[in-house]
Formats: structure tokens, C-alpha cells, sequence
């Protein structure tokens, strides 16, 4: 033969039914971890609150969202599910064996750039924590010596230690395969949950009636489907569907680990509980945060939706303390959904025959480092984040490709010895590795994405420029597999 793949690694192999161990109800937890984030919080809370929209516009608009998100994450969920393989193996089905590398490579780019910079924030977590403890066990003019007052990169000491402790904390959590990952997971969902309702309970213990009666006036769903409406419904659809599109492209990564095509489709669903669950807490919170502001004379020019800005405004230790501690679990398991496992298994597939799982999570944690450590001072002021976003326009297409080569080209058959053996005539090989139709598909897919994204006319619906890559991309893909 005149090539020579080695496709092989353990961590890429379909994965053996009877270690199948995901069901619906650690699909919650999955779906529960995504939505519970920092800036989940303030998006949600803003639509409601702030933004004066109709409050039963931003729910449909949710639910819409939601409902979106569970048709895609079931189309490409199913075939991983089904064969037990992750997205980079599933890639080369349509890419071609050498095409899948690298265009996986895309995904591990951004996933790299967003766990060093997501690691940069939970590092903040903990250098409050540290500072707290510092400021109330020693003397409190300690924080003022010169050692912690010496800055590399913007950087003191006590920041570069949580810097570092934060990421060994993640390989140590992170590096140790999917059942740890999976309780991980499902621990955090229903930990940050509790604490949320504990924090609830405490914020309204005293003020409930006022916290009721400020959430009716703040709600309202009034003529909600008139046509005044229509186009901020549009605009919470797409906000919201945009929150999530980064993890649909990866979510083959974590089905493939679900026991059952009905559990995966149930588990869903739980998408859109979570959505509403974590709308109600996170609006309950903030309305009665500003309540007891208000109480306290706290002068504020709008509702504070960011957890950082209100617990600065409460100014309760104990109370801040227990913030930090829940905004680190949600943190940290956001990093491993979105950013980690999807990082992992397509630096796997770029060169599969030569390291382990461990070694790999090395080689990212060390990428992180550089990546978190850069952040304050020269990454957050070059433009790296329109650069990450301008990569994360590929994901559509790469979605649109996937879809159409498995379900309408391919007719859901895959040759499992093909995938992963290097053999004469494999059908995955394509021309050199690289399935040309595809890779013409993906760049006309991007450029529409890309300019949906960037084009100031389409600032309306720049929101949903992944779906109008993907659209492009699997019209041009099928048509391209099926001229005459």
C-alpha cells in the first residue's frame, strides 16, 4: 500500500456495550452542567430582567432554543451512540482518514484556547478563596508585603499559584477516563443545584413576599406572539441556540457512552427541564439580591445579573465563600464538557499510536498554562477571542458534512475495520487521505458562516450562523454526492 495510518488508540475504540453506562438520568446532569455557568447565570437573568422583554417571550424563546439544540445533539448523538466511536473517528467516515486529523484539529484549537482561558477563571476562584483565608487567619497587612505585590505577565503569586494548582487539579479530575468523569459530573450537577436553592432559601428567608410580588411585576406575557414580537423572539432563539452550539459538534464525544438509542433521546429532553429550573432560580436570585440591596441602601443602577458583582455587592464572607466554591464546580465542569474531552479526543486522533491518556492530558494542561498564563496580559488584548470565534464558524459545516455523508450517503452503514485498521481499499482513504467533496464543502460552508457571523448587516441573525453553515454545507455535500 502506498499509505500508512496507524489508526489505534484505546481511547478512540468503539466502546464495548457492556461498558455503556449512561442513561437519562446522567444526561440530566450532563445538560444540567452546561447551562450552569457564570455567564449561563447572567445571559438567562439579563433576558428576563434587564433587557425589558416579555418574560414569556424569553421562556418560548428558551424552550424554542432548547428544542433546537435536541434535534441536532440527536442527529449527531445517534451514530456514536450506536457504533460506540467519538466525533474525530466519526469524522473520518466523511473527511476522509488524514482529512478527519486535521479537520478535528480545528475543534482542538479552540477547545485549547477556551480551557486555558475557562482555567484562568476558575484560577480567580481560588485566589479569592486564598486571599479570604489569608486576610481573616494572619495579619491583615500581609496581602500589602512586597512578595504579593511583585507582578509577572500581571500575575502575583498567589495568582500564578492558583493558576497552577486549578489546572492540577483538572488533570487529576480530567485525566482518568469517563467513569470518573461521568461522577464528576453528575456530583457537580447536583451540588451546584442544592446550592443554588440553599442560597435561594437564605436570599429570601425574610423578604419572600417581596421577592413574589417584584417577580410578578418583573414577568409578564402579555401578547406574546403579536407581531411586535416576533423579531426579539428571533433574537432569544438565537442568543440562547448560540450558548449551546459548541457543544453539539462535540456531543457524539459523551453519547457514545449511553446505554440505549431511547435513553439518549429521553436523557435529552432534560435539556429543556434544565432550562427551565435554572431560568427560575437564577431570575428568584438575582430579583431578590436586589431586594435586600435595596434594603441596605446599596445603590445600584440596574439589576446585577454576574454571581462575581453580586456577591462583591452583598458583602457577606460566609455567604461569598460559599459562591466561590459553587462557581468553581460549575466552572470546572463546563471546562471538561466543552472544552477538555472534545480537546482530548481529536489530539488523540492527530497522532493516535503515540501517547496515552495521561500523556495527552500533559501535553493539554501544559497548552493551558501558557494559554491562562497569557490571558491578562497580551491574549485578552490581541484579539484572540474573534480569532476563536472565527474558527468556532467551521463547527456548523463540520455539523452539516457529518449529517448528511451518515444519514443520506452512507445510509447509517459503517465499516468498522476501515475506520480503525489500515488496510488495502479502504473506502475511508478517499484520495490521499482527504475526501475532496467534503473539504470543498466545508470552506463554502464556513465563508457563509463565517460572513453571517462577521457581516454588520446580519447582526440580527448573526446568532444562528452555524445553522446557515451547516444548511450550506450539507446541500452542497449531498448535491455533490449525487450528480449524474
Amino acid at each position: 500500500m502506498s499509505h500508512n495510518i496507524d489508526l489505534r488508540n484505546f481511547e478512540l475504540a468503539t466502546v464495548n456495550p457492556s461498558n455503556k453506562s449512561w442513561d437519562a438520568s446522567d444526561l440530566f446532569c450532563f445538560w444540567a452542567n452546561t447551562i450552569q455557568t457564570v455567564i449561563g447565570f447572567s445571559l438567562i437573568a439579563s433576558l428576563y430582567l434587564i433587557y425589558d422583554l416579555n418574560s414569556g417571550i424569553v421562556l418560548l424563546g428558551s424552550l424554542l432554543a432548547s428544542l433546537m439544540i435536541y434535534i441536532l445533539v440527536n442527529l449527531i448523538g445517534n451514530p456514536s451512540q450506536k457504533h460506540g466511536i467519538p466525533l474525530p473517528v466519526l469524522l473520518r467516515m466523511s473527511m476522509g482518514l488524514s482529512g478527519a486529523k486535521y479537520v478535528g484539529f480545528i475543534r482542538a484549537v479552540v477547545g485549547i484556547f477556551m480551557f486555558g482561558i475557562q482555567t484562568f477563571f476558575i484560577s480567580k476562584s481560588i485566589a479569592y478563596l486564598i486571599r479570604i483565608f489569608i486576610y481573616y487567619n494572619f495579619d491583615k497587612q500581609v496581602l500589602e508585603n512586597e512578595l504579593f505585590l511583585s507582578f509577572f505577565l500581571q500575575l502575583n503569586i498567589i495568582d500564578w499559584f492558583s493558576l497552577i494548582f486549578s489546572l492540577y487539579i483538572q488533570y487529576l479530575i480530567f485525566s482518568n477516563g469517563q467513569r470518573l468523569n461521568k461522577k464528576f459530573l453528575n456530583f457537580s450537577a447536583i451540588f451546584v443545584y442544592v446550592g443554588l436553592i440553599i442560597f435561594l432559601i437564605i436570599l429570601i428567608s425574610e423578604n419572600y413576599n417581596e421577592v413574589f410580588q417584584s417577580l410578578k411585576l418583573n414577568t409578564n406575557s402579555i401578547d406574546m406572539l403579536s407581531k411586535k414580537n416576533i423579531m426579539p423572539l428571533i433574537i432569544v432563539t438565537g442568543t440562547i441556540f448560540s450558548y449551546f452550539s459548541i457543544v453539539i459538534i462535540s456531543f457524539g464525544d459523551f453519547s457514545r457512552y449511553v446505554k440505549s438509542s431511547d435513553a439518549l433521546k429521553f436523557g435529552n429532553l432534560s435539556l429543556l427541564l434544565n432550562m427551565v429550573i435554572f431560568s427560575l432560580l437564577s431570575t428568584t436570585i438575582v430579583i431578590g439580591v436586589d431586594i435586600i440591596l435595596n434594603q441596605k441602601l446599596v445603590g445600584v443602577e440596574q439589576i446585577i445579573t454576574k454571581p462575581m458583582d453580586i456577591i462583591g455587592k452583598i458583602d457577606n464572607t460566609f455567604l461569598t465563600v460559599i459562591v466561590l466554591i459553587f462557581v468553581l464546580f460549575s466552572s470546572l465542569s463546563t471546562n471538561l464538557i466543552s472544552n477538555y474531552i472534545p480537546t482530548q479526543n481529536a489530539l488523540i486522533n492527530l497522532i493516535p499510536s503515540k501517547l496515552d491518556l495521561k500523556s495527552f492530558g500533559m501535553f493539554i494542561f501544559l497548552l493551558g498554562l501558557i494559554v491562562a498564563g497569557l490571558w491578562p496580559s497580551i491574549l485578552s488584548l490581541v484579539g484572540t477571542v474573534l480569532f476563536i470565534n472565527s474558527l468556532s464558524a467551521f463547527f456548523g459545516p463540520i455539523f452539516g458534512i457529518v449529517i448528511a455523508d451518515y444519514y443520506f450517503i452512507k445510509k447509517e452503514k459503517i465499516d468498522h475495520k476501515d475506520l480503525f485498521f489500515d488496510r488495502e481499499n479502504n473506502i475511508y482513504f478517499y484520495s490521499h487521505g482527504w475526501n475532496y467533496k467534503s473539504l470543498y464543502s466545508l470552506i463554502i460552508g464556513f465563508i457563509f458562516s463565517f460572513s453571517i457571523l462577521w457581516n454588520y448587516s446580519f447582526q440580527d441573525i448573526k446568532t444562528f450562523s452555524w445553522i446557515f453553515g451547516s444548511l450550506v454545507s450539507f446541500l452542497i455535500y449531498y448535491l455533490l454526492n449525487n450528480k449524474k
